[in-house]
């Protein structure tokens, strides 16, 4: 799993993430990543192969967040397939987010940037965190909190997360990202 700053204005605040996963004796990587350029004009949400696993994402180089097989059935279950917002969701992070609640072995923390990884699918009220070791109670991604071993606890008000990372000592903070452990 990938992070990199967003695009425009949007890259002020937040981050665009995506997974890029290569099963056992597969000759490439399969990159997965949704995006909402086009989908008012019909083209699917999720795109796969748009470029290369860990290519910059409009000249902003790529963090690698986490890497796992499993991703692909998950995928294939995302409920949004047709469906893209900004904010507060459901968008790339919300994908990503959703990811990782599905495939706990990732113990995926998204960085506090990740706008819309606390839109939760079916318009959820309580789910667990996307590391799967935690709590997560969201009101349509526009208001919640997040209790979780590897996100610590996390406050997200209109889809800007303020939060303390325990394990990692860190603050998180909107725009900013962690200040303190990388």
């Amino acid at each position: 799993m990938y992070a990199s700053r967003a695009v425009g204005w949007p890259g002020v605040l937040a981050v665009h993430t995506w997974i890029a996963v290569k099963p056992s004796g597969a000759p490439a990587y399969t990159r997965y990543e949704v995006i909402g350029w086009g989908v008012d004009r019909g083209i699917p949400a999720i795109r796969v192969n748009r470029t290369g696993p860990d290519n910059y994402w409009f000249g902003s180089r790529p963090d690698l967040l986490a890497l796992i097989a499993k991703v692909e059935a998950a995928v294939q279950e995302y409920p949004y397939h047709a469906t893209y917002r900004t904010w507060p969701g459901p968008n790339s992070n919300t994908f990503t987010a959703y990811v990782g609640r599905a495939v706990p072995e990732l113990r995926l923390d998204l960085p506090p940037t990740a706008i819309g990884k606390d839109y939760l699918a079916g318009g959820g009220f309580a789910s667990s965190s996307p590391s799967g070791r935690g709590v997560q109670l969201s009101l349509f991604g526009l208001a919640g909190v997040l209790a979780g071993v590897e996100e610590g606890i996390e406050l997200n008000l209109l889809g800007l997360t303020f939060g303390i990372d325990f394990k990692h000592p860190a603050l998180k903070l909107p725009a900013v990202g962690r200040v303190g452990h990388p």
